[in-house]
This record gives C-alpha cells, structure tokens and sequence, in this order.
C-alpha cells in the first residue's frame, strides 16, 4: 500500500522481481489487517468477566463473543461473490467505518442475544474489508511480492491477537467494559482514516476483461481438488485456533493457576514469537514448497495442546506459544496458496477460503464448547488435536 495502487501496477503482476518500497508497504499491509480484525479476537481476554456480566456459561459466551465469525464466513462469500463488481478501496473503507457502529453499541447491549447479533454485524463488516483487501492483494502485487504481502497482512492480524487483548484487558480491567468498546470502535475509525489515504483506485482486474459468472467460478473453485483442500485446511486452522485460546481463559483464571484480569491480559504476550515468524512463512513457502511448509506448521502446532493440559502457567504459556506459532504461520501459507492457485477469479476463491475459515472458528466454538461444558479442558484439547490433524492430512493434496 503506501498508495499501492500507484506503485503497484497491474502489469507487475508477470514481474518477478521485489516490487521498491516492499518493506514500508508490508508495514502499512500489516497496520491495515491490524485495525480490520482488532475487534474479532480481542473481546476473548474480557471473556471471564462477559461471562459474570451476562450471567452465562463459558460455552454460551464463548459462542456469543465468536458469533462474530459467522458473519464473516457470510461475508467472505458474499463479497467474493460480487468481488468482480466491487471497487475495492470503497469497499474496504465503507466496511472499516461501518464497523465502528456495531463495535460501539457492544457497550450498551442489554442482553446476550443482542450481543450475539451485534457480533455478527461486526464480522460482517470486518470480512469484507479483509477479503477485498486478499483480493486487490493477489490483483496488484507481483508474484515474487505477494507471498510477503500475504504473509505481512496475515502477520497483523497475529498483532491484533496481541496488543488486541492487551488492550481489551487493560481498557477493561481499568474503566469498564463499555469503555472497552468505544475504545475499540476508535481504532476501527482509525483503519478507516488509513485507508483512505493510503489505497489509491483501482479498478477490479476481473472487471476489466470477461469473466464466468460468480456462480460459474465459485464451482470452479469447489472443483479443483488443491483449492477444496485448502479450504478445508483453513476450516481445520481456525477450528484449532478457536478452541485453544477461547476456552484457555477459563483455565488461566480458575485454580491451580488463578489469574486476575490484567494478568489474563498479559498472558497474550504468547503471540509475539507468531508476529516474527508469520513475516517468515511467503519466503519459507517460495523455498520449501507449500506442502512441507504447512506440515511443518502444523507440526508445531501439534506439540502445544498436550502443554496446556499441564498444572503450571509456565508449561501452558509454552503450549500457547507453539500453537499460536503453528497455526498462524500455517493460515499465511496456506492463504498464499489460494491466491497462486486461483489463477482466475482470485476475489471468488479468497472470499470463499475465508468462509471456510471463519466457518471453522464458528464451528470450532460450538463443539469444542460443548466439550469444555461437559467433559472438561483435556476433551476440548483433544478436540484441538483431531482438528490439526486432519489438517495435516489434508496438506497431502496440495502441490509440493
């Protein structure tokens, strides 16, 4: 970005080499995903005292709090359906500014069921800004340069983890949970205030020379075997994501390890070793190949539920850590993918990868909720592991 649109010009597309300005474009690239998907995970370090406000369950608030990815998994294809007749700097920037709207009435909903609703607003508006921001992406970058576009987008997106909950917690443990939200709808004002001086227009590429019908590329997508997997990875991705570190709130603040807010707060300091090697995984997925780059992902990933299941906070921030690392590292290749191998239409496969994905975190919510419920945190980690593990067993259709 940096005003992409002008140095990046739809003909760099068959250039091979680094695009100049890389490194402070990848800067604004990540800024952006920051401030799009802030909202979506930062809610889960308050979640303990939602739950005490709301008078629920973990599960019920769990879902609750994560409804907003079914709004986003609508989103995705509703956007990537119409991408080709979408302008993407006004789509992104109206669906930045509208988010603010939902995020700040969060502060007065007076029940869960309205609390639900408004989440699902929120992912609305946050997936369309994020699949139409994959989608100029894949159009405006070049193939050396998108793999490090992806992988800076999708590294700040690790950084909202990060300082997002931090700052939940904080906002929170210090002027209340409606402070919290209005803060925070701040910051989605902010992303809408950045794009606007930073993508220039650009027309859609796909709007430029004929095209299949959305309907007719979406089954074209859902036909090619590489790309299914890789949504079906995508779902397994945040499924384990979700289910790790939604319920691993509750675990942190009840005994043996009985952490205050603030503390819960600072534990999400786990996500800054992902916020260093997410930037890693375009370079790593160009050298080794897609398929042993998310194997090996997933592989670390794998090592950390059985860490969690342990009594001491060191041994579960440990596990945290390597799952954080794992899957976020895997979601950047693997993202990466669906952009080279949509050779055509790449807004329609983006747009459903993340349906896919964020249909993951819904689902992941509500099964893995069901188990913290009723079984305990060892069946929900169990449930984590069954999720990475199909995920590696889908890897095995990719490319190399």
């Amino acid at each position: 970005m940096t005003d992409l649109s002008a140095r990046i010009k739809p003909s760099a597309m068959t250039i091979d080499e680094h695009s100049p300005g890389l490194i402070l474009r990848s800067l604004i690239i990540g800024l952006t995903a920051f401030l799009t998907v802030v909202d979506l995970f930062a809610t889960q370090a308050i979640l303990p005292s939602l739950t005490r406000h709301y008078g629920v369950t973990p599960a019920a608030m769990g879902f609750a709090v994560n409804a907003s990815t079914f709004g986003m998994a609508v989103a995705g294809l509703v956007v990537g359906f119409f991408s080709p007749h979408i302008d993407r700097r006004t789509g992104i920037l109206l669906s930045l500014a509208l988010l603010a709207i939902p995020t700040s009435l969060l502060a007065s909903a007076p029940n869960l069921a309205v609390f639900t609703a408004l989440r699902v607003t929120q992912g609305l508006c946050m997936a369309s800004a994020f699949a139409l921001t994959l989608a100029y992406l894949g159009e405006q970058c070049s193939a050396t340069d998108a793999g490090s576009a992806f992988a800076a987008y999708i590294t700040g997106n690790v950084a909202s983890n990060l300082v997002g909950r931090l700052i939940s917690a904080a906002v929170a443990d210090g002027l209340g949970l409606a402070w919290n939200f209005y803060f925070f709808a701040a910051l989605n004002l902010a992303g809408a205030v950045l794009v606007y001086f930073t993508i220039g227009r650009v027309q859609p590429m796909h709007a430029m020379m004929p095209a299949d019908s959305p309907l007719a590329a979406t089954i074209a997508n859902w036909r090619n075997p590489q790309l299914r997997a890789a949504f079906g990875i995508g779902f397994c991705i945040l499924f384990a994501f979700i289910g790790t570190f939604t319920f691993v709130n509750f675990v942190l603040v009840r005994p043996p390890l009985s952490l205050g807010m603030m503390d819960l707060g600072l534990v999400y300091f786990v996500f800054l070793p992902s916020i260093v090697t997410t930037l890693l995984a375009g370079k790593v997925a160009a050298r080794l190949g897609t398929r042993p780059t998310i194997w090996g992902a997933l592989a670390v990933a794998g090592l950390g539920p059985p860490l969690m299941l342990a009594p001491h906070l060191a041994e579960v921030l440990a596990g945290m850590v390597l799952v954080g690392v794992g899957t976020f590292f895997a979601q950047a290749a693997a993202t990466g993918f669906v952009g080279q191998a949509a050779t055509d239409n790449r807004g329609i496969a983006s747009g459903t990868y993340l349906a896919c994905y964020f249909c993951g975190g819904l689902v992941g919510t509500a099964v893995l909720g069901r188990l913290f419920d009723s079984f305990g945190w060892q069946a929900c980690v169990t449930g984590v592991g069954v999720a990475l593990a199909l995920a590696a067993l889908l890897t095995f259709v990719l490319k190399p």
